[in-house]
């Protein structure tokens, strides 16, 4: 892992593989962290080469600091890496709130992107007064406290079962990041949205979904699909809203398929 300073704060990315290859850019869900992607790293990076980060106050990443937080600056934050990497066009992928950094990047940088592939994400996910619940209570009670609850929503029954130590361990992950930080993030979710921002950007953009999610169930991503003329999209059967760890070598497989078909 190393680290880059973006407007002031440090931000934590990893940069793997050859320079010779196509870069793919992963960003990672709210709560979570990079780790989210390691599981996919062996498929990717015999083709690819691989950028992933944390966002503000998660994983390695520095805390925000002063709000608010907006799309725009995510999506600033995820450019200044690829500028880093010395690559002016990338294949982006996107993960629940990453799918909204992804969204950011169709609107106003879509000459940026070979490819998109926005997984359990929106362009409206929930509500105002849901996210800034939540903000609020992230803010009182904290991620710790909080993590019992939000964690069992990210991932389908099956594969809480099939690996005991899975709620524990993104609890811990969870746990250790920036209560602020992720309160206003998730007052960002409840201010922007995308609709009627995503038409006409010419870019390839395929939409995976979870037919077991319960933050952005099938009809979060039909609707964005409508706002995107129409693009492709799988719904995985049996899956939550983390296909990188609940099904990596599908999901990787169904990147691999994309990236390949890209302009």
């Amino acid at each position: 892992m190393a680290f880059l300073n973006i407007h002031g704060r440090s931000v934590a990315y990893r940069l793997l593989g050859a320079e010779i290859h196509p870069l793919v850019v992963l960003a990672h869900p709210l709560g979570m962290s990079q780790a989210v992607w390691d599981d996919l790293l062996p498929a990717l990076l015999p083709r690819y080469r691989v950028l992933t980060w944390d966002l503000p106050g998660h994983g390695a990443s520095q805390a925000w600091g002063e709000g608010p937080i907006a799309p725009a600056d995510l999506a600033a934050e995820a450019l200044a890496l690829v500028d880093h990497a010395g690559v002016e066009r990338c294949h982006f992928v996107g993960t629940s709130i990453g799918g909204v950094v992804g969204q950011a990047l169709l609107a106003e940088h879509g000459d940026r992107l070979l490819s998109a592939t926005l997984t359990n994400t929106g362009a409206v996910i929930g509500n105002a007064a849901l996210w800034n619940t939540r903000a609020g209570r992230v803010r009182q009670e904290g991620l710790v406290a909080m993590a019992e609850e939000i964690v069992p929503r990210w991932f389908a029954p099956a594969c809480f079962a099939a690996e005991p130590a899975l709620k524990a361990g993104w609890c811990t992950q969870m746990g250790r990041g920036d209560d602020d930080s992720y309160a206003l993030l998730c007052e960002m979710l409840g201010r922007d949205a995308f609709t009627g921002k995503l038409a006409g950007k010419g870019v390839k953009v395929q939409l995976l979904g979870g037919s077991e999610d319960l933050a952005t169930p099938p009809a979060t991503l039909e609707a964005l699909a409508a706002e995107l003329d129409g693009a492709p999209l799988e719904i995985l059967e049996g899956v939550g809203h983390v296909p990188s760890v609940e099904v990596p070598g599908l999901f990787a497989e169904r990147l691999l398929a994309v990236m390949q078909h890209a302009a």
